[in-house]
């Protein structure tokens, strides 16, 4: 873990604010197919126990630790989980302005903390792990402030499946997928693809 600190660099460049866009429409488009293949899936997972579909958050996770990793920019979580629900809300799916993009600013929060509490210079695969569970803590949140009838069980169930979820996700596929995506060469202009390219 050569790259796990780095020079913090704050400022913000064009290709930053690009890529992190192409992250998050790539994400949003992938979010906008999950929410039209979810359905059996969700219900399979609810009929084991109520809450267990938790464990199928983290599909709505990824799109902040995977800028976050790559961009290694402040706010790119949030910007790329954000846009990401945006597009998402856009092309038109069955959970509305509150389930996809205020559920999306929430869960790109969460991405972003983690990335935030070692001051933006961290970028390991710890990070991006705590970056996809607290992006599936915001995820519980939002569901557990918006359903106050769902009893004990069901809200430790969903918090647990979300985490794992986004642990699992939004973390450690994440980081691998971003170590491939930069082994190709295209991240050769970010701190991520030369840090890569050292190991």
């Amino acid at each position: 873990m050569t790259e796990a600190v780095a020079k913090a660099n704050y400022k913000w460049r064009v290709v930053d604010i690009v890529v992190a866009a192409i992250i998050a429409v790539a994400s949003g488009v992938i979010f906008w197919g999950w929410d039209i293949v979810c359905a059996v899936p969700l219900t399979l997972f609810e009929g084991v126990t109520p809450g267990f579909e938790g464990l199928l958050n983290g599909f709505w996770l990824f799109a902040g630790p995977l800028a976050a990793i790559i961009v290694r920019k402040p706010g790119a979580a949030l910007f790329a989980e954000t846009l990401a629900a945006f597009l998402e809300l856009t092309l038109g799916n069955q959970w509305g302005v509150g389930g996809s993009l205020i559920v999306g600013i929430i869960q790109g929060l969460g991405a972003e903390i983690a990335f935030a509490v070692f001051a933006y210079k961290k970028w390991n695969i710890g990070t991006t792990l705590l970056s996809g569970a607290l992006a599936g803590v915001g995820c519980w949140a939002y569901y557990w402030a918006t359903n106050p009838g769902w009893n004990g069980l069901r809200v430790t169930w969903y918090l647990v499946g979300s985490i794992i979820s986004g642990l699992v996700i939004a973390g450690i596929v994440v980081w691998f997928l971003s170590r491939a995506i930069a082994a190709t060469g295209v991240l050769d202009r970010f701190e991520s693809g030369r840090a890569q390219a050292r190991v």
